[in-house]
């Protein structure tokens, strides 16, 4: 992997991470097309993906530090709730990734054909979503927060939008797009980075040979700040969209990128 192909990369991830159209789907097909080969597609997704939690954390700044500033008051408020919500959506991903993360790094690998399908799923989700009915929640229930983290587990998969899987279904429970939004982004924080932790211990202990090996540091800094910077406007950018009901859009360009990479799949 040389440089400019690694700010392409970081490119898409920064842009995608946030729309709902699935970062690691677009990394697959522009990985595959770089000839890049599955572990090292997934360490450099890895690498983009803490880029892009990093730009989450600048954007929503205000949010994350009135989070703790409530939680520390040690009373059950608002604040509060919404930490313990967090914490509750992270439960399913959390099983996936102790007890079957062998099985999603392997689905990396399974080509363009499983990651076209994984794209129709998600804008089947978002068209379902963009017809739900009238949306009353005004604060998202501990219930809803955890079929969200249902959601978010299940799109650990290539092609399979996080963004779009857990915003639609917050949407689809009757909840407020903005705070669906901005719930979705919170919750992958704590996932992502722990993620990216457990990876680090592995290669500090050598415990097994790291596709981090393989691509020069040159690749790795653009492409880690490049992720960091698209991300910080996209994610700015998506949940105004959000706020103004325009999934459906993305449900469009998920079937048109699905029919490429399926294309692809064959002549390949």
């Amino acid at each position: 992997m040389n440089w400019f192909e690694a700010l392409i990369l970081g490119l898409i991830q920064g842009l995608t991470e946030f729309l709902p159209v699935s970062s690691s789907g677009h990394l697959t097909i522009v990985g595959t097309l770089f000839g890049l080969n599955g572990e090292e597609n997934l360490a450099f997704a890895i690498l983009l993906h803490v880029a892009t939690v990093l730009s989450t954390i600048v954007i929503l700044w205000d949010e994350i530090f009135g989070l703790f500033k409530g939680l520390f008051t040690f009373r059950w408020n608002n604040d509060t709730k919404t930490v313990v919500k967090i914490l509750l959506s992270i439960i399913p991903v959390g099983i996936v990734g102790l007890f079957f993360k062998d099985m999603v790094e392997a689905s990396f690998g399974n080509g363009l054909m499983f990651v076209g399908w994984m794209l129709f799923l998600t804008a089947a989700l978002l068209a379902v979503s963009y017809f739900a009915g009238a949306r009353q929640n005004e604060n998202i229930s501990f219930r809803d927060a955890f079929i969200m983290g249902l959601a978010q587990a299940c799109a650990v998969l290539p092609g399979l939008s996080r963004s779009g899987a857990t915003i639609a279904t917050g949407i689809m429970l009757g909840n407020k797009k903005e705070n669906v939004a901005k719930f979705s982004f919170l919750m992958v924080i704590i996932p992502v980075l722990g993620e990216a932790l457990l990876d680090m211990m592995k290669i500090a202990k050598g415990a097994e040979v790291s596709a981090f090996s393989s691509i020069p540091l040159e690749a790795m800094i653009v492409g880690f700040l490049t992720a960091f910077l698209a991300g910080a406007l996209a994610c700015k950018w998506m949940i105004h969209l959000v706020k103004k009901g325009k999934l459906i859009y993305f449900a469009f360009y998920c079937v048109l990128v699905g029919l490429g990479a399926v294309i692809i799949s064959f002549i390949r």
